[in-house]
C-alpha cells in the first residue's frame, strides 16, 4: 500500500521545499493529483522517487528539458538514448573543466606577478587584462 502524504510531507521526504514541488508540477515534471473532496491533494512514494530522480539529474548537470526527456524514456531504447545524452553531458563537463583549468592558470599567473612586482602606479592584474 502506498503511503499518502500532503505536499509538505512529500517535499520533506524528497529533500526539497514545497515551492520546488509546485515548480516541478508547473513544468510538467511531476503530475498534480486531483483535489479530492477533502481538499488536500495526496502524494505517494512514486512521487518521492521521481523528485529525487529529478534532483540527482540536476546535480549531474542535466537541464529540466533534458530531465523531461529522460522521464519519458522507456523500454529497450531508453538505455541507448540515456547513454547518448550522458555522453554529450560528459563532453560538456570535460570542456568546462578544460576552460576552468585555463582560467585557474591565468589567474594564478596574474596573482603571482602582482605578488612579485614592486608597487607601482599600475596594477599588474589590471594591466594584464588591458594588454592583448
Amino acid at each position: 500500500m502506498t503511503e499518502k502524504m500532503t505536499i509538505s510531507r512529500l517535499a520533506g521526504a524528497a529533500g526539497v521545499n514545497v515551492e520546488t514541488v509546485r515548480f516541478y508540477q508547473r513544468s510538467g515534471l511531476i503530475d498534480e493529483p486531483a483535489r479530492p473532496y477533502s481538499g488536500y491533494r495526496t502524494y505517494g512514494s512514486k512521487d518521492v522517487r521521481r523528485i529525487r530522480f529529478i534532483k540527482r539529474a540536476q546535480l549531474l548537470g542535466f537541464t529540466l528539458d533534458e530531465i523531461a526527456s529522460l522521464l519519458k524514456l522507456e523500454g529497450s531504447q531508453a538505455c541507448a538514448s540515456t547513454r547518448d545524452l550522458a555522453a554529450k553531458k560528459l563532453a560538456m563537463v570535460e570542456a568546462k573543466l578544460s576552460d576552468l583549468l585555463a582560467m585557474k592558470t591565468a589567474l594564478a599567473t596574474m596573482v603571482s606577478r602582482c605578488d612579485s612586482e614592486q608597487p607601482s602606479a599600475s596594477c599588474p592584474i589590471i594591466q594584464a587584462l588591458i594588454d592583448d
